[in-house]
């Protein structure tokens, strides 16, 4: 049963999807994490379909990148990329680890991060605008997927910044090991899932996304001392940007 509610859980703060609600225990923390990979497949698949009806229909460029563009946001409801403008205004602060972790927590936003969301969405809609085929719409789907399961990995396998906050209650309520398994098995199948799609660009993607984490997991370390919440959100719109840059130069390149 609590696997059940850890679903339930899962789906309620990390997507706008309506799921029945209860008051949270313990031990329906434990496999939260194992579903929010999840949240990315319905995103997948929403993105997979909408590449069907631009195709059917031969939708014009900007409509098809713009509501391609939109279709997280509409799920997730921005959930993740207000860890991410959190972060570029901590990040731009340049001030001592102490007042970063502040930023951080400020509800507030500041001139840098409205400033890099902008610049973010410029680079992801004019790649995404590039994207052509629906297998390619297949690897950006799974990218929504790739990038759920790297940062869950991350949450259970990285040092927390601090003891606090949502991030901090879900890693430490977590069956580590089964959630660590649970993770590693989804992201064997992923990318073995872009693989079949297309060597060359399951390879370049998957790359990305290691390399991706690495660079998260260093900045973090270096500016925070740990991850966050709003860390791990920043890692998973920076996932699907570099995603979606990857398969569009796939496609210009005839790779995929």
């Amino acid at each position: 049963m609590s696997v059940i509610k850890s679903f339930f859980i899962s789906f309620s703060i990390y997507s706008k999807i309506p799921v029945p609600q209860f008051e949270w225990k313990d031990e329906d923390m434990k496999y939260v994490l194992c579903f929010f990979p999840w949240v990315g497949a319905v995103i997948g698949i929403l993105t997979y379909l909408w590449g069907i009806i631009c195709k059917d229909f031969q939708l014009g460029k900007l409509l098809f990148a713009a509501i391609g563009t939109a279709i997280p946001l509409l799920v997730s409801g921005g959930f993740h990329v207000d860890g991410f403008m959190d972060t570029m205004d901590a990040l731009h602060s340049y001030q001592t680890r102490e007042r970063k972790l502040e930023i951080l927590k400020d509800s507030h936003i500041g001139a840098f991060s409205v400033i890099q969301i902008i610049f973010y969405y410029l680079i992801f809609t004019g790649a995404y605008s590039e994207i052509d085929g629906l297998r390619a719409m297949a690897a950006v789907g799974a990218g929504y997927f790739l990038s759920r399961t790297i940062s869950g990995i991350g949450v259970v396998t990285l040092k927390c910044a601090k003891k606090e906050g949502l991030l901090y209650l879900f890693s430490s309520k977590a069956h580590e090991k089964t959630v660590k398994i649970s993770l590693s098995i989804q992201l064997f199948l992923c990318v073995l899932f872009l693989l079949y799609l297309s060597v060359l660009t399951g390879i370049a993607v998957t790359a990305g996304a290691i390399l991706a984490f690495l660079y998260y997991r260093y900045r973090c370390y270096k500016e925070f001392g740990g991850i966050t919440g709003d860390t791990a959100g920043y890692l998973v719109t920076l996932c699907e940007a570099v995603t979606v840059v990857i398969v569009s130069v796939c496609c210009i390149a005839k790779l995929i």
